[in-house]
């Protein structure tokens, strides 16, 4: 149940990175409100997959899931580049993640 937790706090992370964008410095109340609404329910699911994972660990896991998922929407849906160092960059994420895996923290 943890990687389900964990899962559901990176959507909403992702969530998050995207309400925030789009609330200009928090003078679009709408966005500001989803900015808000979905950082709390990404803590809240984060702090349920904490439980289970070792808090660095969890938090590493967490932070660079949501970053991978924001850089590729924001390739696929907002116009930004996905140059050969994201590309890079992703690839060296995903490494970790399998590495914190594989090590038996979760």
């Amino acid at each position: 149940m943890n990687w389900f937790y964990l899962a559901v706090a990176v959507i909403f992370e992702i969530a998050v990175a995207i309400s925030a964008g789009n609330a200009k410095g928090f003078t679009n109340l709408k966005w500001t409100i989803a900015t808000l609404v979905s950082g709390a329910i990404a803590t809240f699911f984060l702090s349920l997959a904490l439980l289970s994972f070792d808090v660095g660990v969890g938090y590493a896991l967490w932070t660079s899931i949501s970053g991978v998922g924001i850089v590729v929407l924001g390739s696929l849906f907002f116009g930004q580049h996905l140059t050969f160092q994201k590309i890079l960059g992703i690839l060296l994420i995903i490494g970790g993640v399998v590495g914190l895996r594989l090590s038996g923290a979760a």
